[in-house]
Formats: C-alpha cells, sequence, structure tokens
C-alpha cells in the first residue's frame, strides 16, 4: 500500500482509535510501581501516540502533496534522476505519453468537452535531466472545428518537495483553467504541471548546478522545446508563461527574469527571493560568487539589465512570512522598466493550499492577458 493510499491512512486511524481504547481499558490494571506495570503504561502511551502522530502525519501529506511514495518520504526516490543517455536513436522523440485522465465530473469522458489530462515522460536532450509531468489539454484541442488551433502554454511548478499529482488534485489547475474559459474569463491554455524537484530528492531550486542537474537549462530550453514539438503550443515569444507556488514560485520569477525571451511572465504564489543553502539543497554553487549571485532575484533586479517580463507576485499581510519581502520587491521591479510587476495581497493566508486556491483563479487570467497565442490556422 502506497504513501498516499487512503488505506493506509484508515489503518493508521483505526490504530491509533483500538490504542486508545486499549490504553483506557488496561490502565487500572498497569497501575502498580512494579517494572512491568510501568513498562505497560509506558509503552501503551508510546505506541498510541505514533499511531496518532502518523494518522495526522498521513492526512496533512494528503492535502498538501508533501511526498508521493515511501522512497519519497525516506529521501530513497531516484528514479527519475538524471539519464545517462539520450543520443537522437536511444529512446524515441523528448516527450512520451504514458497515460491520461478526465479534468471534471462534469465533461465525463469526452476530451471535446471538458479537456484531458496527460501523463508524459520528458527527457532533456540538453540538460540530460528526465522528469514526468502532466499537461492539461482545454476541449478545443480536440474539437474539430479547431484542429488547426495553437494555444499559449504554461509551466505550472509545486512546491518542494512537492507532487505534480497535488496541482490537478488539490490545486485544481485543469479544473479551474477550464471553467475560467467556458466562462468566457481567459483563452483556453494548455499547462505543463510538475515539480520542479527533477533530480530527487535534491532540491536545486531551479539552478545548473556545477558538476550537477542542470535545471535552469531543463526548464528554460528542454521542456519548452519538447511539448511545442509534440503539442500546438503558439510560436513566438511571447507564448509561454510559468506559475508556481513557494519553491515553484521563486523558479517561476526566476525562470521569466533569466529568460524572458522564452517566458513573457512569471507568477510567484508565496515565493521567496533568493536560493537557499540547507541540507536539502547541498552546494549548488560550488564556489561560484557570478552563479550564486545570479541565482538571487534581488540582485539580479538590482546589477543585470531589466529583463521585458511580466512578474506576479502574492503573499497575504497575515499568515504569511514573505509579505515585507514581497513590498520591498515589488519596489524594487518598480523602478525597473521594462520589467512589468503585478501583486495579488491577501488580508490574511497561510502558505498552504488553501491560500493559494483562492489567487490561482485571478493568476491565470493575469497570465492569459499576457500571453499571446490561441488563434486558428
Amino acid at each position: 500500500m502506497g504513501l498516499t493510499s487512503n488505506k493506509v491512512l484508515a489503518l493508521a486511524v483505526v490504530a491509533g482509535v483500538l490504542l486508545f481504547a486499549g490504553t483506557v481499558w488496561w490502565w487500572p490494571r498497569l497501575a502498580g510501581r512494579s517494572v512491568r506495570a510501568v513498562l505497560g503504561r509506558a509503552g501503551l502511551l508510546l505506541a498510541t501516540q505514533v499511531a496518532v502522530f502518523a494518522a495526522v502525519g498521513l492526512v496533512a501529506n494528503q492535502s498538501f502533496g508533501f511526498y508521493g511514495s515511501w522512497a519519497d518520504l525516506f529521501g530513497r526516490e531516484d528514479g527519475q534522476g538524471v539519464v545517462v543517455d539520450h543520443s537522437a536513436g536511444a529512446g524515441g522523440g523528448p516527450l512520451r505519453v504514458v497515460g491520461d485522465r478526465r479534468v471534471a465530473p462534469a465533461g465525463g469522458a469526452r476530451p471535446d468537452v471538458s479537456g484531458r489530462v496527460e501523463e508524459i515522460r520528458v527527457v532533456g536532450r540538453t540538460s540530460r535531466i528526465a522528469s514526468p509531468a502532466y499537461v492539461y489539454l482545454p476541449p478545443e484541442y480536440f474539437q474539430t472545428r479547431h484542429r488547426g488551433r495553437t494555444f499559449p502554454a504554461a509551466v505550472v511548478l509545486t512546491g518542494y518537495p512537492g507532487t505534480a499529482e497535488a496541482l490537478v488534485e488539490k490545486l485544481h489547475y485543469p479544473r479551474t483553467a477550464l471553467e475560467l474559459a467556458k466562462a468566457g474569463r481567459m483563452r483556453p491554455m494548455i499547462l505543463v504541471m510538475l515539480r520542479p524537484t527533477v533530480a530527487p530528492p535534491r532540491d536545486t531550486e531551479c539552478v545548473d548546478v556545477p558538476g550537477g542537474p542542470q535545471t535552469e537549462t531543463f526548464f528554460a530550453k528542454d521542456l519548452p522545446q519538447a511539448v511545442s514539438t509534440h503539442y500546438r503550443v503558439a510560436k513566438g515569444p511571447r507564448s509561454w508563461g510559468v506559475v508556481g507556488n513557494s519553491t515553484g514560485g521563486y523558479c517561476a520569477l526566476k525562470l521569466a527574469a533569466h529568460h524572458p525571451e522564452v517566458y513573457a511572465a512569471g507568477a510567484g504564489l508565496s515565493p521567496y527571493y533568493d536560493a537557499p543553502n540547507d541540507p536539502t539543497t547541498g552546494d549548488l554553487f560550488q564556489g561560484d560568487e557570478g552563479l550564486e549571485k545570479r541565482a538571487s532575484l534581488w540582485w539580479c533586479l538590482k546589477n543585470a539589465p531589466a529583463p521585458d517580463t511580466s512578474l506576479l507576485v502574492t503573499s497575504s499581510r497575515t499568515g504569511e512570512t514573505n509579505y515585507k519581502d514581497t513590498l520591498k520587491f515589488i519596489d524594487l521591479v518598480k523602478g525597473k522598466r521594462p520589467t512589468r510587476i503585478s501583486s495579488i495581497i491577501l488580508e490574511s493566508g497561510g502558505h498552504n493550499f488553501n491560500t493559494w486556491r483562492r489567487e490561482i483563479p485571478a493568476t491565470l487570467r493575469w497570465l492569459d492577458e499576457r500571453l499571446d497565442g490561441g488563434r486558428d490556422a
């Protein structure tokens, strides 16, 4: 049974309830001062607490999508790491579809009504990285009258560690895009959903690590090229946007700032503005001060030429630790034309899925207004 299985959660809950009841039942019998009685009481308390904490942890993991498997939880997830060989004939094209699912119950199984989410594997020709992802294709993609139509596209990133499934099941990106388009509030858009952890379990912060994973190259070059080759993405320099939450938000802003020729807009939901240095990241820069400075959005906006891109940042006055930094970042970008800055500031909201779900509809509309594409041939 997998980490995210409802059976595992149910088992943990049942175990907690039974151990609590057992503790109440056996406590009078273990009321003595003998070693056996003391060890019995300690054992019952410990077992009950472990079961309760396990149940709470499983609920939190299912709600927020921190880890997708037992291997992921214990830092042993390495099945989608760096690929050794990507020569032209080694394994077909750079993108392979391995499954699909429907977007919303209202549309049933018909993709021309509700769209479709395809599970894919992307192989980075330049970065030598392979990663799983989900691609949302809107209903118009499958409709006969739009058979020659191209669409704007956006990369959607989770936080760290995160799971790509959470973007579909918890943050509801495909469903929200479908509902907004049906209401005429945005154009149909292709969404490419994945986590920034493309070399698990390491958190590479979308950096090209010297001698390590070339994560920025994967997102700035390999991913857009692979998707554009396989799907009908609009051509041109303003066809792509990028959005993410937390770590994904930092990556989104950085990718748009570093590569405005690729990403015309970048939206960071609850982002931070500088790459951390902690046990999950390891040494990202290997002593390269220039690379370390480039990874800082503060340094880039102060010292590098202002990129011709649009940025969106979000925070809340109560509940988010990035609120003051976000206000400073907005003030910094305001004077850096041609870079454009927008924001969503909530009155209250923590660093969680509920807050981001409140921001996603406005964020998708903001992206739609800044991207080109969506025309019939």
